[in-house]
């Protein structure tokens, strides 16, 4: 799927709608001394079995997409919901 570079579209603190670049989101790197991910390598450490099933076959053949909208008058960053794709390009307008 195509996606223009800028897309005219709603902004929340502006209150009304304005140019936003358009970027895919990206995960960011997990911290490792997160409540969360302490709690799960403890889990996961020793003898017992996995803390959950492993999977055998994977159903889904694509990931589901963010866009990420910027506004180019205040900067505020909004995320746009992933639909599924297999191939995600954002192009200049031209």
């Amino acid at each position: 799927m195509k996606v223009p570079k800028k897309i005219t579209t709603y902004c929340p603190r502006c209150r009304k709608h304005t140019e936003h670049s358009v970027m895919l989101y990206k995960a960011g790197k997990r911290r490792a001394l997160a409540e969360g991910e302490r709690r799960y390598r403890r889990k996961q450490e020793g003898y017992g079995s996995k803390r959950k099933p492993e999977q055998k076959r994977f159903a889904k053949t694509t990931k589901k997409q963010v866009l990420k909208l910027k506004c180019s008058v205040c900067g505020y960053i909004s995320h746009r919901r992933g639909i599924r794709l297999k191939k995600l390009e954002i192009m200049e307008a031209g």
